[in-house]
Protein backbone atom coordinates (compact mmCIF):
# COMPACT_ATOMS: atom_id res chain seq x y z
CA UNK A 1 0.00 0.00 0.00
CA UNK A 2 1.47 3.37 -0.99
CA UNK A 3 1.96 6.17 1.52
CA UNK A 4 -0.80 8.28 -0.04
CA UNK A 5 -3.18 5.35 0.41
CA UNK A 6 -2.10 5.02 4.03
CA UNK A 7 -2.90 8.72 4.48
CA UNK A 8 -6.41 8.32 3.12
CA UNK A 9 -7.04 5.18 5.16
CA UNK A 10 -5.76 6.65 8.42
CA UNK A 11 -7.88 9.77 8.05
CA UNK A 12 -11.04 7.94 7.03
CA UNK A 13 -10.62 5.20 9.62
CA UNK A 14 -10.02 7.51 12.55
CA UNK A 15 -12.81 9.84 11.50
CA UNK A 16 -15.13 6.83 11.48
CA UNK A 17 -13.84 5.74 14.89
CA UNK A 18 -14.57 9.21 16.24
CA UNK A 19 -18.13 9.00 14.95
CA UNK A 20 -18.56 5.70 16.79
CA UNK A 21 -17.35 7.21 20.06
CA UNK A 22 -19.46 10.36 19.86
CA UNK A 23 -22.54 10.53 22.04
CA UNK A 24 -25.78 10.05 20.10
CA UNK A 25 -26.58 10.23 16.35
CA UNK A 26 -25.79 13.32 14.31
CA UNK A 27 -28.68 15.64 13.56
CA UNK A 28 -29.40 17.07 10.11
CA UNK A 29 -27.99 20.42 11.22
CA UNK A 30 -24.76 18.76 12.37
CA UNK A 31 -24.38 16.95 9.07
CA UNK A 32 -24.79 20.12 6.99
CA UNK A 33 -22.68 22.28 9.32
CA UNK A 34 -19.70 20.21 10.54
CA UNK A 35 -18.12 21.48 13.78
CA UNK A 36 -14.84 23.32 13.52
CA UNK A 37 -12.01 20.92 14.31
CA UNK A 38 -9.24 23.48 14.54
CA UNK A 39 -6.68 23.12 17.33
CA UNK A 40 -4.87 26.23 16.06
CA UNK A 41 -4.61 28.15 12.78
CA UNK A 42 -2.06 25.52 11.61
CA UNK A 43 -3.45 22.26 13.03
CA UNK A 44 -6.82 20.50 13.06
CA UNK A 45 -7.95 17.12 14.33
CA UNK A 46 -9.66 14.65 12.00
CA UNK A 47 -10.53 12.02 14.58
CA UNK A 48 -9.40 9.62 17.29
CA UNK A 49 -9.72 5.94 18.14
CA UNK A 50 -9.68 4.08 21.46
CA UNK A 51 -10.26 0.71 19.78
CA UNK A 52 -7.02 -0.88 21.02
CA UNK A 53 -7.27 0.32 24.61
CA UNK A 54 -6.73 -2.54 27.11
CA UNK A 55 -6.71 -5.24 24.45
CA UNK A 56 -4.31 -8.14 23.84
CA UNK A 57 -2.86 -9.76 20.73
CA UNK A 58 -1.39 -13.27 20.76
CA UNK A 59 -1.04 -13.04 24.52
CA UNK A 60 0.75 -9.66 24.44
CA UNK A 61 -0.79 -6.54 25.97
CA UNK A 62 -1.53 -3.99 23.25
CA UNK A 63 -0.48 -0.64 24.66
CA UNK A 64 2.47 1.15 26.25
CA UNK A 65 3.04 2.63 22.77
CA UNK A 66 5.91 5.10 22.61
CA UNK A 67 6.57 5.45 18.85
CA UNK A 68 5.04 4.93 15.41
CA UNK A 69 6.45 4.65 11.88
CA UNK A 70 5.15 3.91 8.39
CA UNK A 71 7.08 1.22 6.53
CA UNK A 72 7.57 0.69 2.80
CA UNK A 73 4.69 -1.78 2.66
CA UNK A 74 2.24 0.81 3.95
CA UNK A 75 1.92 -0.84 7.35
CA UNK A 76 2.14 0.99 10.66
CA UNK A 77 4.96 -0.14 12.94
CA UNK A 78 4.47 0.60 16.64
CA UNK A 79 6.91 0.03 19.48
CA UNK A 80 5.93 -0.56 23.09
CA UNK A 81 8.23 0.53 25.90
CA UNK A 82 7.73 -2.96 27.34
CA UNK A 83 9.98 -4.44 24.62
CA UNK A 84 7.39 -5.33 21.97
CA UNK A 85 7.33 -4.36 18.30
CA UNK A 86 3.88 -4.43 16.69
CA UNK A 87 2.67 -4.16 13.11
CA UNK A 88 -0.77 -2.57 12.68
CA UNK A 89 -2.92 -3.16 9.62
CA UNK A 90 -3.30 0.06 7.63
CA UNK A 91 -6.34 -1.38 5.84
CA UNK A 92 -8.31 -1.61 9.08
CA UNK A 93 -7.38 1.60 10.86
CA UNK A 94 -10.90 1.95 12.16
CA UNK A 95 -9.83 -0.74 14.63
CA UNK A 96 -6.03 -0.53 14.06
CA UNK A 97 -5.87 -4.33 14.25
CA UNK A 98 -2.41 -5.74 15.03
CA UNK A 99 -1.13 -8.25 12.48
CA UNK A 100 2.12 -9.23 14.20
CA UNK A 101 4.16 -8.73 17.35
CA UNK A 102 7.78 -9.63 18.11
CA UNK A 103 9.69 -9.24 21.39
CA UNK A 104 12.72 -6.96 21.60
CA UNK A 105 15.71 -7.40 23.88
CA UNK A 106 19.32 -6.33 24.30
CA UNK A 107 22.34 -8.49 23.51
CA UNK A 108 21.93 -10.35 26.82
CA UNK A 109 18.21 -10.99 26.37
CA UNK A 110 17.20 -8.28 28.85
CA UNK A 111 14.12 -6.12 28.28
CA UNK A 112 14.47 -2.58 26.94
CA UNK A 113 12.70 0.70 27.62
CA UNK A 114 12.02 1.16 23.91
CA UNK A 115 11.05 4.75 23.07
CA UNK A 116 11.97 5.70 19.48
CA UNK A 117 11.34 3.91 16.17
CA UNK A 118 12.49 4.33 12.57
CA UNK A 119 11.78 1.99 9.67
CA UNK A 120 14.89 2.17 7.49
CA UNK A 121 14.85 1.99 3.69
CA UNK A 122 15.69 -1.74 3.75
CA UNK A 123 12.79 -2.49 6.11
CA UNK A 124 14.91 -2.97 9.22
CA UNK A 125 13.85 -1.26 12.44
CA UNK A 126 16.00 1.21 14.34
CA UNK A 127 14.88 1.35 17.97
CA UNK A 128 16.13 3.66 20.71
CA UNK A 129 16.04 2.66 24.37
CA UNK A 130 16.23 4.90 27.43
CA UNK A 131 17.97 2.19 29.42
CA UNK A 132 21.60 3.00 28.57
CA UNK A 133 20.63 4.85 26.28
CA UNK A 134 21.08 2.99 23.00
CA UNK A 135 20.03 2.76 19.37
CA UNK A 136 19.91 -0.74 17.87
CA UNK A 137 18.98 -2.04 14.45
CA UNK A 138 16.59 -5.00 14.42
CA UNK A 139 15.26 -7.24 11.68
CA UNK A 140 11.49 -7.44 11.27
CA UNK A 141 11.54 -10.58 13.42
CA UNK A 142 13.38 -8.88 16.29
CA UNK A 143 16.96 -10.05 15.72
CA UNK A 144 19.70 -7.53 16.63
CA UNK A 145 21.72 -6.56 13.56
CA UNK A 146 23.74 -3.58 14.75
CA UNK A 147 24.22 -1.08 17.58
CA UNK A 148 25.14 2.58 17.15
CA UNK A 149 27.80 4.40 19.18
CA UNK A 150 26.59 6.90 21.81
CA UNK A 151 28.61 9.87 23.17
CA UNK A 152 29.80 9.33 26.74
CA UNK A 153 28.11 12.50 28.00
CA UNK A 154 24.66 11.24 26.93
CA UNK A 155 24.98 7.94 28.78
CA UNK A 156 23.13 7.42 32.06
CA UNK A 157 25.17 8.28 35.18
CA UNK A 158 27.64 7.16 36.43
CA UNK A 159 28.83 6.28 32.91
CA UNK A 160 27.74 9.70 31.68
CA UNK A 161 25.74 12.79 32.61
CA UNK A 162 22.21 11.70 31.73
CA UNK A 163 19.40 10.77 34.12
CA UNK A 164 17.74 7.37 33.90
CA UNK A 165 14.45 7.42 31.99
CA UNK A 166 15.25 10.86 30.52
CA UNK A 167 17.34 9.95 27.47
CA UNK A 168 16.59 8.93 23.84
CA UNK A 169 12.83 9.49 23.70
CA UNK A 170 12.54 10.45 20.02
CA UNK A 171 14.14 9.00 16.88
CA UNK A 172 13.82 10.02 13.23
CA UNK A 173 15.52 9.63 9.86
CA UNK A 174 16.00 12.86 7.91
CA UNK A 175 15.03 13.11 4.21
CA UNK A 176 17.48 11.28 1.99
CA UNK A 177 18.02 8.57 4.58
CA UNK A 178 21.60 9.52 5.43
CA UNK A 179 21.15 11.24 8.82
CA UNK A 180 19.53 9.74 11.91
CA UNK A 181 18.53 11.99 14.82
CA UNK A 182 17.72 11.07 18.43
CA UNK A 183 16.18 13.52 20.90
CA UNK A 184 16.93 13.44 24.61
CA UNK A 185 13.78 13.78 26.72
CA UNK A 186 15.39 16.08 29.25
CA UNK A 187 18.70 17.78 29.99
CA UNK A 188 21.96 16.21 31.09
CA UNK A 189 23.85 17.24 34.25
CA UNK A 190 25.64 20.56 33.83
CA UNK A 191 23.32 21.85 31.09
CA UNK A 192 20.44 24.23 31.68
CA UNK A 193 17.35 22.28 32.76
CA UNK A 194 15.47 23.74 29.81
CA UNK A 195 17.97 22.69 27.12
CA UNK A 196 18.05 19.15 25.75
CA UNK A 197 20.44 17.66 23.21
CA UNK A 198 19.66 16.22 19.80
CA UNK A 199 22.28 13.70 18.64
CA UNK A 200 22.80 12.78 14.98
CA UNK A 201 24.56 9.99 13.10
CA UNK A 202 25.54 10.05 9.41
CA UNK A 203 26.24 7.30 6.90
CA UNK A 204 27.36 6.99 3.30
CA UNK A 205 24.50 6.83 0.82
CA UNK A 206 25.37 3.25 -0.16
CA UNK A 207 25.97 1.98 3.38
CA UNK A 208 24.02 0.82 6.41
CA UNK A 209 26.46 1.77 9.19
CA UNK A 210 25.95 5.08 11.03
CA UNK A 211 28.79 7.14 12.53
CA UNK A 212 28.50 9.83 15.20
CA UNK A 213 27.89 13.28 13.72
CA UNK A 214 26.66 16.71 14.84
CA UNK A 215 24.77 17.44 18.04
CA UNK A 216 22.37 20.33 18.71
CA UNK A 217 20.75 22.08 21.65
CA UNK A 218 16.96 22.55 21.82
CA UNK A 219 15.07 24.62 24.43
CA UNK A 220 12.03 22.92 25.94
CA UNK A 221 9.12 24.67 27.63
CA UNK A 222 9.29 24.83 31.42
CA UNK A 223 8.01 21.63 32.99
CA UNK A 224 7.86 19.73 29.70
CA UNK A 225 10.12 17.20 27.99
CA UNK A 226 10.54 15.93 24.44
CA UNK A 227 8.37 12.85 23.85
CA UNK A 228 8.88 12.49 20.09
CA UNK A 229 10.62 14.00 17.07
CA UNK A 230 9.77 13.37 13.40
CA UNK A 231 11.45 14.79 10.31
CA UNK A 232 9.33 16.68 7.79
CA UNK A 233 9.85 16.23 4.03
CA UNK A 234 11.79 19.55 3.85
CA UNK A 235 14.29 18.62 6.57
CA UNK A 236 12.71 20.38 9.53
CA UNK A 237 11.39 18.57 12.60
CA UNK A 238 8.07 18.08 14.31
CA UNK A 239 8.69 17.98 18.04
CA UNK A 240 6.19 16.81 20.65
CA UNK A 241 6.69 18.31 24.09
CA UNK A 242 4.75 16.71 26.88
CA UNK A 243 4.27 16.98 30.63
CA UNK A 244 1.94 15.81 33.39
CA UNK A 245 0.65 17.50 36.53
CA UNK A 246 -1.16 15.35 39.10
CA UNK A 247 -4.76 16.42 39.55
CA UNK A 248 -4.61 18.55 36.39
CA UNK A 249 -3.54 16.24 33.58
CA UNK A 250 -1.35 16.33 30.50
CA UNK A 251 0.15 19.14 28.49
CA UNK A 252 0.94 18.25 24.86
CA UNK A 253 2.38 20.80 22.45
CA UNK A 254 3.41 20.33 18.83
CA UNK A 255 6.33 22.42 17.57
CA UNK A 256 8.01 22.88 14.21
CA UNK A 257 11.78 23.02 14.73
CA UNK A 258 14.65 23.79 12.35
CA UNK A 259 18.11 22.40 13.15
CA UNK A 260 19.70 23.50 9.87
CA UNK A 261 21.29 26.67 11.25
CA UNK A 262 21.95 25.49 14.81
CA UNK A 263 25.43 25.24 16.34
CA UNK A 264 27.09 21.82 16.53
CA UNK A 265 27.36 21.28 20.30
CA UNK A 266 29.14 17.92 20.22
CA UNK A 267 32.28 19.60 21.64
CA UNK A 268 30.43 21.96 23.99
CA UNK A 269 30.72 20.70 27.57
CA UNK A 270 27.78 22.65 29.02
CA UNK A 271 24.80 24.40 27.47
CA UNK A 272 23.53 27.33 29.52
CA UNK A 273 21.55 29.25 26.94
CA UNK A 274 23.87 32.22 27.55
CA UNK A 275 26.98 30.85 25.86
CA UNK A 276 26.59 32.12 22.30
CA UNK A 277 25.42 28.73 21.06
CA UNK A 278 22.68 28.98 18.43
CA UNK A 279 19.93 26.59 19.53
CA UNK A 280 17.47 24.80 17.27
CA UNK A 281 14.74 27.31 16.43
CA UNK A 282 11.15 26.33 17.11
CA UNK A 283 7.64 27.57 16.30
CA UNK A 284 4.49 26.48 18.11
CA UNK A 285 2.05 24.76 15.76
CA UNK A 286 -0.56 23.79 18.35
CA UNK A 287 -1.21 23.24 22.03
CA UNK A 288 -3.49 20.18 21.88
CA UNK A 289 -5.50 21.38 24.87
CA UNK A 290 -7.21 23.69 22.37
CA UNK A 291 -8.42 20.87 20.09
CA UNK A 292 -12.15 20.10 20.12
CA UNK A 293 -12.74 17.04 22.29
CA UNK A 294 -14.90 15.28 19.63
CA UNK A 295 -16.82 13.46 22.35
CA UNK A 296 -13.72 11.92 23.94
CA UNK A 297 -13.77 10.93 27.59
CA UNK A 298 -10.89 10.73 30.07
CA UNK A 299 -10.29 8.30 32.93
CA UNK A 300 -8.46 10.88 35.05
CA UNK A 301 -8.53 14.68 35.37
CA UNK A 302 -7.52 16.36 32.09
CA UNK A 303 -7.76 19.98 30.94
CA UNK A 304 -9.31 18.52 27.77
CA UNK A 305 -10.76 14.96 27.90
CA UNK A 306 -9.14 14.28 24.51
CA UNK A 307 -5.69 14.42 26.08
CA UNK A 308 -3.60 11.62 27.49
CA UNK A 309 0.09 10.73 27.67
CA UNK A 310 0.89 11.33 23.97
CA UNK A 311 4.28 9.85 23.04
CA UNK A 312 4.25 8.65 19.41
CA UNK A 313 4.03 10.64 16.17
CA UNK A 314 4.48 9.78 12.51
CA UNK A 315 3.70 11.45 9.19
CA UNK A 316 1.32 9.34 7.12
CA UNK A 317 1.22 11.62 4.07
CA UNK A 318 2.18 15.04 2.78
CA UNK A 319 1.37 17.41 -0.07
CA UNK A 320 2.33 21.06 -0.64
CA UNK A 321 3.30 21.78 2.97
CA UNK A 322 0.30 20.01 4.44
CA UNK A 323 0.90 16.94 6.55
CA UNK A 324 -1.33 14.20 7.89
CA UNK A 325 -0.15 12.97 11.25
CA UNK A 326 -0.90 9.91 13.37
CA UNK A 327 -0.26 10.22 17.11
CA UNK A 328 -0.61 7.69 19.92
CA UNK A 329 -0.69 7.87 23.72
CA UNK A 330 1.18 5.57 26.09
CA UNK A 331 -1.28 4.21 28.65
CA UNK A 332 1.51 2.78 30.86
CA UNK A 333 -0.77 -0.25 31.27
CA UNK A 334 -2.61 1.90 33.80
CA UNK A 335 -6.41 1.66 34.20
CA UNK A 336 -6.53 5.45 34.64
CA UNK A 337 -4.95 6.05 31.21
CA UNK A 338 -5.96 5.31 27.60
CA UNK A 339 -4.27 3.95 24.50
CA UNK A 340 -5.61 6.52 22.04
CA UNK A 341 -4.72 7.21 18.41
CA UNK A 342 -5.20 10.69 16.96
CA UNK A 343 -5.36 11.83 13.35
CA UNK A 344 -4.20 15.43 12.87
CA UNK A 345 -3.72 17.65 9.86
CA UNK A 346 -0.97 20.27 9.95
CA UNK A 347 -0.06 23.12 7.63
CA UNK A 348 3.59 24.13 7.85
CA UNK A 349 4.55 27.81 7.77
Amino acid sequence: MRLRTVLATVTAGLAAATTLTAAGPATAAQVTAAPANACSPAVSIAGFSDALDKTTYEGTFVGNFSALAVDGKGEIAAVSDRSALFTLDAKTLKTLAPTSVVPLADENGAALDSEGLVVDRDGTRLVSSETEPSVRRYSRDGKILDRLPVPDALKVAPAGRATANQTFEGLTLLPGGRTLLAAMENSISGDSKEIVRFQTWDRKSSGRTFQLAAQYGYRIDTGLGVSEVTATPDGRLLVLERGFTAGVGNTVRLYLADPRHATDTSSTATLTGQDGVRLVGKTLLADLVNCPSLGATAKQPQPNPLLDNVEGLTITGSAKGRLNLLLVSDDNQNPAQITRFYSLRARLP
